[in-house]
C-alpha cells in the first residue's frame, strides 16, 4: 500500500472525528427542536406527553449524550477496520442463532437500529458510495469491500445506540429520540461525507472500482417445481410479511401453539411455512452446491412443509431429524465442485432416494427423516475404504504426539534459558540447545514417561540434560582453553551422545553433520590455544541464525503418518492468475501490509468443519478441517474420497499469504439459509415501521 495513501486514510479518520465533534452537539440540539415542534403539534394527549418526557430528558442529558456518543464512535471506528479481526460477519444484522436467544425488548431494539439504518442509508446513499470507493483506495484495494469503510451506516448507528444505552433512560425515550433523530442524523452525515470525499480526491487518492459478475445460465439458482410455486406471502397476505417479531415467537414458543387456539396454531403453522420457504429459496441460491442437489433439495419442500404443520421450530432444533437430515446432504454436497467428480453420482443417487421416500404419502413422515438420515450416513461410511479410515486414526494419533511433544520442548527450552551459563554460550550453541535438543530432551521424557519403571540414572531425558554442562563449557573458548585435560575428556561422551539424541528424533543428517563441524571447530580452536601455549582469546562472538517460524518440529515418519502437506514453505509462483480461483475468488488480497494478520486471524476463527479449496500443482482440491490440535497449531483435513492431508497453523496462514488457499464455506449451508430468513425479517420490520411518527 502506497504511503502516501496510507497517511491520506489515517488523516481522514482524524478529520472524521474533527467533524463529528461539531455535527453531534449540533444533532442533538436539532433532536431537541424537532421534538419541541412535535410536542406543540400533537393532537393527542399520550403522544404529547411522549414527547414531552423525551425532549425534558433530552435537556438534562444533552451533553453527556453528545460526549458518550463522540467517545463510542471512535471506538467503534477503530474495531471497524479490517485488520484488527473484530468485525463479525454479520456485524449489520442479527443472526438465526441470536434471535432464538433474545429476550422481547432486545428484539424491539434491533428492530429500532434496522429502522433507523435504513433511513439514515436512504440519506446518505449516493455520498456513501464515493466515500466507501475513496476509503477502498487509500486502503490499496482495487475492488470496492464496504466492510473495509469504518465510517459506513452500520458504524455510526450502532456508537450511537450503543452510546444511549449507557445513559440510563427509558427504553421508551430512547426509542423516541432515535426515531425523530433518525432524517436530521442522515443530513449530518451526507455532509460529513461529501467533505471527506473531497479530502481524499485532493490528497490524491484514486477511488476503488466494482466488478459486475456475470454469472453462467447454468449456475442459477433452481426453480420450484410449479405445484409448489404458491408463496406462502399469499396466505399471510401482504400485510403480514415475517417480521424479526415474528420469527422470534416462533423460535421462543410465544406462541401457544400446544393448546386449542386456532388463530394460534394457524398463525405458528404459516410464519413455519414462510420460514421452510425462505430456507429452501436461500439455499437453492447457494451457488456453492451443485445444481442438481439444489434442485433435490427444492423437492423436499412438501415433506417440509408437511412437517411444519405438526413441528413448527424443528428448523431451529439442531438435533432434529430433519434439519440434521439437510444439515448432512448440504454438508456432503459441499465436498464436490463438479458433477464429475468421484463419489458425486453415488452421493446423488442416495439424496434421490431420500427425496423420494419422503414424498410418498402417508401419515409416518415425521419418523421417515430418522430413517433416512441414518441410510444416508451408513452410506457415506461405507464410501471410505477401512485403509482410509485407519491412515486418519494413525494421524490424529500422531498429531496429538507432535503437538505434546512441541509443548514440552518450549518448556524445555525455558529451562534451559534459565541456567546461568546460558547466556555465556555462543549462539549457534544457544540456537541448538532450544531448538533441537529441546526437542530430543522433550521426546527422552514423553517416552520415559511411557516407561515409568526406567530408574532416574538410567532414563535418556537425565543424561541429555545433564549432557548441558559439558557442552556449553567446552564451546567457551575463554575456558574450554584454561583446561585441556577437561576439554580430552569430555569430548568424546558429549559428541556420542549428542549424535545419540539427535538420531531419536531423526534429527536430518546434514544438519547433524553442519552442526557437528562447528562444535568440533570450537573444541579445536580450545584445544590448540592451550597447547600452544598462547593467551586466551576472547569468546568468539559466532552469529545467531534467524529466528525460526514457530513451526512445530516432526520427524520424517511423523509427517508421512500424518500426511504433512510437505510444499507449503516452498517459493511459490506469482499468484495472479489462478484459473481454479478466478470464478471465485471474493476476498481482495493486495492489501499487503496486513496479509499476515489477516491470515493468523481467520485460521484462529476456522473451526472444525469449514471447507476450503487447496492449490496444488495448479490444480484446486475441496478439503474440509475435520479435526484440530487442542492447542490450535496442528489442522487435519480429509477430502470428498477420504484421503487425509495435514498441516501446521502456520502453513495453513502461509497458503492463504500465497493466495493457494481460499475458504468456501466456515458455517453450514442451512445456517446460512436460516441467517438470511432472519435477515430478511430484520429489513421487513425495518420498512414497516420506516416512517412511523416521522
Amino acid at each position: 500500500m502506497d504511503a502516501s495513501n496510507t497517511q491520506a486514510f489515517d488523516a481522514c479518520l482524524r478529520e472524521a472525528l474533527v467533524q463529528a465533534r461539531e455535527w453531534i452537539p449540533r444533532w442533538v440540539g436539532t433532536l431537541h427542536g424537532t421534538l419541541r415542534e412535535r410536542e406543540a403539534s400533537a393532537s393527542h394527549l399520550s403522544e404529547r406527553q411522549s414527547l414531552l418526557q423525551a425532549r425534558t430528558t433530552l435537556e438534562s442529558h444533552r451533553d453527556l449524550m453528545a460526549t458518550r456518543f463522540l467517545a463510542v464512535l471512535g471506538e467503534s471506528m477503530e474495531n471497524a477496520l479490517p485488520h484488527t479481526g473484530s468485525g463479525s460477519r454479520r456485524s449489520s444484522t442479527v443472526s438465526f442463532d441470536e434471535l432464538e436467544l433474545m429476550g422481547d425488548d432486545q428484539v424491539q431494539e434491533t428492530v429500532e437500529q434496522a429502522r433507523v439504518q435504513q433511513i439514515v442509508k436512504m440519506a446518505v446513499d449516493e455520498e456513501l458510495v464515493t466515500l466507501t470507493k475513496r476509503l477502498n483506495g487509500a486502503l490499496g484495494l482495487t475492488v470496492v469491500n464496504p466492510e473495509a469503510n469504518p465510517l459506513r451506516v452500520e458504524v455510526i448507528v450502532g456508537a450511537l445506540v450503543k452510546s444511549l444505552k449507557g445513559l440510563h433512560v427509558d427504553a421508551a425515550v430512547r426509542a423516541r429520540w432515535l426515531q425523530v433523530g433518525a432524517i436530521p442524523l442522515g443530513d449530518a452525515l451526507r455532509e460529513m461525507y461529501v467533505r471527506l470525499s473531497q479530502q481524499l480526491d485532493r490528497a490524491g487518492v484514486k477511488p476503488a472500482g466494482y466488478v459486475v459478475t456475470h454469472m453462467p445460465t447454468s449456475r442459477q439458482p433452481a426453480a420450484a417445481p410449479k405445484e409448489e410455486a404458491v408463496s406462502v406471502k399469499e396466505v399471510m397476505g401482504d400485510d403480514n410479511l415475517l417480521t424479526l417479531d415474528h420469527l422470534h415467537q416462533l423460535l421462543v414458543g410465544n406462541l401457544d401453539l400446544n393448546k386449542n387456539a386456532a388463530a394460534d396454531n394457524a398463525m405458528g403453522r404459516t410464519l413455519a411455512s414462510e420460514v421452510v420457504t425462505l430456507m429452501l429459496k436461500g439455499i437453492a441460491a447457494d451457488e456453492r452446491l451443485l445444481a442438481p442437489v439444489r434442485y433435490m433439495l427444492l423437492d423436499m419442500k412438501p415433506a417440509l412443509l408437511q412437517l411444519a404443520r405438526s413441528e413448527p421450530r424443528f428448523f431451529a432444533d439442531k438435533q432434529n431429524p430433519a434439519r440434521r437430515l439437510l444439515d448432512a446432504i448440504t454438508e456432503r454436497s459441499l465436498a464436490f465442485t463438479s458433477e464429475r467428480d468421484p463419489g458425486f453420482e453415488a452421493f446423488s443417487r442416495r439424496v434421490h432416494d431420500v427425496v423420494r421416500a419422503l414424498r410418498e404419502p402417508g401419515a409416518d413422515l415425521a419418523a421417515r427423516f430418522p430413517t433416512q438420515l441414518d441410510a444416508l450416513e451408513r452410506s457415506q461410511a461405507a464410501a471410505v475404504t477401512p485403509a482410509r479410515v485407519q491412515a486418519r486414526g494413525l494421524a490424529v494419533q500422531t498429531l496429538v504426539r507432535v503437538e505434546q511433544r512441541n509443548l514440552l520442548a518450549e518448556r524445555v527450552a525455558t529451562e534451559i534459558r534459565a541456567r546461568n551459563d546460558f547466556d555465556k554460550t555462543p549462539g549457534v550453541v544457544r540456537r541448538f540447545l532450544t531448538g533441537p535438543w529441546s526437542q530430543v530432551v522433550a521426546q527422552a521424557r514423553l517416552e520415559g514417561a511411557d516407561s515409568p519403571n526406567t530408574s532416574h540414572s538410567q532414563s535418556a531425558a537425565s543424561r541429555y540434560s545433564e549432557l548441558l554442562s559439558d557442552l556449553m563449557w567446552s564451546s567457551q573458548l575463554a575456558l574450554a582453553s584454561l583446561n585441556r585435560p577437561r576439554l580430552v575428556k569430555i569430548i568424546p561422551g558429549v559428541l556420542r551422545t549428542l549424535r545419540e539424541g539427535l538420531d531419536s528424533i531423526d534429527y536430518p543428517r546434514e544438519q547433524t553433520e553442519s552442526f557437528f563441524q562447528t562444535l568440533m571447530g570450537m573444541h579445536e580452536a580450545a584445544y590448540k590455544t592451550q597447547r600452544t601455549g598462547a593467551p586466551a582469546a576472547a569468546d568468539e562472538q559466532h552469529s545467531v541464525p534467524p529466528e525460526m517460524d514457530d513451526e512445530p518440529w516432526m520427524q520424517r515418519n511423523e509427517a508421512r503418518d500424518s500426511c504433512l502437506m510437505d510444499d507449503v514453505f516452498k517459493d511459490a509462483p506469482p499468484t495472479t492468475t489462478q484459473p481454479a480461483f478466478q470464478e471465485t475468488q471474493r476476498i481482495q488480497r493486495d492489501w499487503a501490509d496486513v496479509k499476515t494478520e489477516i491470515a493468523a486471524q481467520r485460521t484462529a476463527d476456522l473451526p472444525v468443519g469449514t471447507w476450503v479449496d487447496i492449490l496444488q500443482d495448479g490444480q484446486a482440491a475441496r478439503w474440509q478441517i475435520t479435526w484440530a490440535s487442542p492447542h490450535g497449531t496442528l489442522f487435519l483435513f480429509t477430502g470428498s474420497d477420504g484421503r487425509s492431508l495435514s498441516m501446521t497453523k502456520r502453513g495453513f496462514e502461509r497458503l492463504l499469504e500465497q493466495d493457494r488457499l481460499r475458504v468456501v464455506a466456515d458455517h453450514g449451508v442451512v445456517d446460512a439459509a436460516l441467517d438470511e430468513v432472519a435477515r430478511q425479517a430484520w429489513l421487513n420490520s425495518a420498512k414497516a415501521t420506516n416512517f412511523a411518527g416521522l
